[in-house]
């Protein structure tokens, strides 16, 4: 009999550690330093006050990105290594009733009894940590927290994210710059959201409409803001 060659398999969830960090960091880098020049611009600062601002939220928000992700993510780390190590005690006290929790698992996942005790404990005797943390706790390496990696994504992807508004402030011309900065903005906004949906495998038309209505309102609120200041000062 000819063994057919099994193909490996690319699933798109083992893309959710870093697509959820990149998105979310260029994401902000575009709308929140496009909101800053934008709020500096219509309150009539200068080209070079535009440049200032818009810098200092660059170096600012992707520090911050960094430091959040990697705080919420250690807190998300460290309770997993709480629960391992719950779950590894009880491993060593109690094997025969963990096994006997992990064969109820599968029962009422749909499996008969007598199978459910067979896979129990065929896993257990395998890797039995492994087992647990899977089928118990909903700990596997595609969702392990990695807060390194967060961190490090989100600030680079914030800062590629805050460099194209600020390149349309070096570039556009001074009675354009507002509507250059608007305009370009959402088209990186959208562009981002098209990337996201593909590489997320959702629809490119949805996530474009999210981005592109959530910016919108931000940069609208914050040239507000900014023409009021103004006219105030």
């Amino acid at each position: 009999m000819t063994r057919l060659k099994t193909l490996p398999e690319h699933h798109l969830v083992a893309r959710v550690g870093w697509l959820r960090a990149a998105v979310l960091g260029a994401n902000d880098g575009i709308l929140s330093t496009a909101s800053l020049i934008l709020g500096v611009a219509t309150a009539g600062g200068s080209r070079a006050n535009i440049l200032i601002a818009g810098t200092a939220g660059l170096v600012a928000g992707a520090m911050s990105m960094a430091a959040g992700e990697y705080v919420s993510v250690s807190s998300q780390h460290d309770t997993e290594q709480a629960d391992l190590s719950r779950e590894r005690a009880e491993l060593k006290s109690d094997p025969v009733g963990e096994a006997e929790e992990l064969s109820q698992i599968y029962v009422e996942r749909g499996v008969d009894d007598a199978t459910a005790r067979t896979v129990s404990q065929e896993l257990m005797a395998k890797d039995a940590l492994g087992a647990h943390a899977r089928d118990e706790l909903g700990i596997t390496m595609v969702s392990l927290a990695r807060p390194l990696q967060a961190a490090v994504t989100s600030a680079a992807t914030f800062t590629c994210g805050a460099l194209m508004p600020l390149l349309i402030v070096m570039f556009a011309p001074a009675r354009l710059l507002i509507v250059a900065e608007t305009v370009g903005t959402l088209l990186f906004l959208a562009l981002l959201g098209a990337i996201g949906g593909a590489a997320g495998g959702a629809g490119i038309g949805r996530a474009t409409m999210r981005v592109l209505l959530c910016g919108g309102l931000a940069l609208g609120i914050t040239a507000g803001i900014g023409r009021l200041v103004g006219t105030a000062i």
